[in-house]
């Protein structure tokens, strides 16, 4: 009887053990991935910062009424060609 006992705790010492060994190699690859998605993120947020300074650059009032003028050959209208609709 006394072996068998013996035999129980020795089985489930040895169950835990195994347990807490894969606990922690999942916290480690859990870890791993956290870092690695953090990392992900700062680049992501880098490249966002990049983009909408780029945004910026191209959309200024300037640029776009230069771009009317010389690729669209848009001028400014002048008083006598505005109509007024009123409904």
């Amino acid at each position: 009887m006394k072996l068998l006992t013996i035999s129980v705790l020795l089985m489930a010492v040895l169950l835990s053990a195994i347990k807490v060994v894969l606990a922690q190699h999942e916290a480690r690859t859990n870890f791993i991935e956290i870092q690695q998605l953090k990392q992900q993120e700062d680049s992501l947020n880098e490249e966002w910062g990049k983009l909408q300074l780029e945004q910026s650059t191209w959309a200024t009032d300037d640029r776009v009424e230069e771009l009317a003028r010389t690729k669209l050959n848009m001028t400014e209208a002048n008083a006598s060609s505005i109509v007024l609709i009123v409904q």
